[in-house]
């Protein structure tokens, strides 16, 4: 229109003429030029900005990968508890048992590389969890960290501290000013298991030449948590030590053999697969039971530091200071294939089971390689080196600040 309307223009009287097409390429051109010019500052600009939001997005501690970091020695100050505290299994107790390093052990702080882990307030977590209830399900791991979440409320706790164990739990306990309650629920393999031996009128199993072994049922829950997913307010699981087992499931003379549905599963599965199983019909179970607004945590595997073979062959974990990287990776890489390979193995089949699932990931495995120092050893006071828990004080307190991390950032974002 602009075109048609300077074209019909009426000139004015003895007006100089300037050859029209000349200055119509001209006007193009800079026309162009300006849109070009433009157009090339808007992008500089645009992309600038997105590049300076991405750098902000990755080094934001609200997406920090709290799995990625190095062991740093903390100034001495306080400790969380003492080895005072009654609920410290004999064979955790390390500062009792003399075990040489055990007071160092607390030394040790977890620093992720791009933010910081804090210590837990453990007055702040008794006060913004008045009326609640936490339930640990699973096996001795998930014990050892009970007992510190435990040792560390009651070190601060200047109210009555009262047992009490909801249905089915192992043991617990309620700090009756602020009414909370923390339990623990024992379990080694989630699913319900116990002995099976051939039945002499035969059967599928007996046919395929079983005589006796462990029956574990996919699809039920061991009676000691069933109800726990209806009563806690958080719960925290894990599963994982048994499966990879042989000295408690021996393939030959007492295998795992599951059932479902009341009828065992042909052919028969192989650990990993019912371990798979388990996990689908176990993590489906407490979605559907837990109540509105339940925080779930599922926790990884817990490493092992067997060093010159296994519990059973001689292993030992001597070792006073954490592992290196390259340590860690030599002695806990799937493709090395050494004693305590089954930790990353274990949590493949959990992130695999978990995928899609309302439950947060507790990764505690990777930052508790390194930790080859701080299991009781030889001050467990076994016949063997306790390679597997934790001392207390010690690791699992950084497992507990993790939790609480994430605890409270699920509640920022409610």
């Amino acid at each position: 229109m602009k075109y048609a309307m300077a074209t019909t223009t009426r000139e004015p009287p003895n007006a100089k003429k300037i050859p029209l097409f000349p200055l119509l390429s001209l006007l193009c051109f800079t026309s162009i030029f300006l849109i070009l010019s433009q157009f090339r500052n808007t992008s500089s600009t645009s992309s600038t900005s997105r590049s300076s939001s991405l750098r902000t997005f990755q080094i934001d501690s609200s997406s920090c990968d709290y799995t990625d970091g190095t062991w740093i020695h903390d100034a001495p100050g306080k400790p969380r508890y003492d080895n005072t505290c009654k609920e410290i299994f004999k064979g955790w107790n390390c500062i009792s048992a003399n075990k040489s390093n055990a007071q160092q052990l607390a030394t040790w702080r977890w620093k992720p590389h791009r933010c910081d882990l804090p210590q837990f307030d453990p007055l702040a977590f008794l006060e913004n969890h008045r009326h609640v209830s936490i339930g640990f399900v699973g096996d001795s791991l998930n014990r050892n960290m009970f007992v510190s979440l435990f040792c560390t409320l009651k070190s601060v706790s200047s109210g009555q501290v009262k047992k009490w164990r909801p249905v089915g739990a192992d043991r617990g306990f309620t700090f009756l000013s602020h009414n909370l309650t923390i339990a623990y629920h024992r379990t080694n393999l989630l699913a319900r298991y116990g002995r099976w031996s051939a039945n002499q009128n035969g059967g599928a199993l007996e046919s395929l030449g079983f005589k006796e072994g462990y029956r574990i049922d996919v699809d039920v829950p061991e009676s000691t948590w069933a109800q726990a997913p209806s009563f806690h307010d958080i719960l925290i699981f894990n599963t994982g030590h048994w499966w990879w087992a042989p000295s408690k499931f021996d393939p030959v003379k007492s295998p795992m053999l599951f059932f479902k549905k009341g009828q065992p599963v042909l052919p028969p599965l192989p650990p990993d697969q019912g371990l798979d199983m388990a996990l689908e019909h176990m993590i489906a179970y407490v979605e559907e039971r837990a109540r509105p607004g339940t925080v779930k945590f599922f926790r990884t595997q817990s490493p092992r530091h067997f060093e010159g073979g296994d519990w059973d062959q001689g292993g030992s974990c001597q070792r006073d200071k954490p592992l290196s990287t390259e340590q860690v990776e030599e002695v806990f890489s799937v493709k090395n294939n050494g004693t305590n390979v089954e930790v990353r193995l274990v949590n493949g089949h959990l992130y695999k089971a978990l995928k899609g699932s309302t439950f947060i990931v507790l990764d505690i495995t990777h930052l508790s390689e390194f930790r080859a120092d701080a299991h009781p050893a030889a001050a467990g006071g076994k016949k063997h080196d306790d390679c597997m828990h934790w001392c207390l004080p010690g690791l699992t307190d950084t497992w507990n600040d993790l939790f609480v991390t994430h605890l409270n950032s699920v509640k920022g974002r409610s």
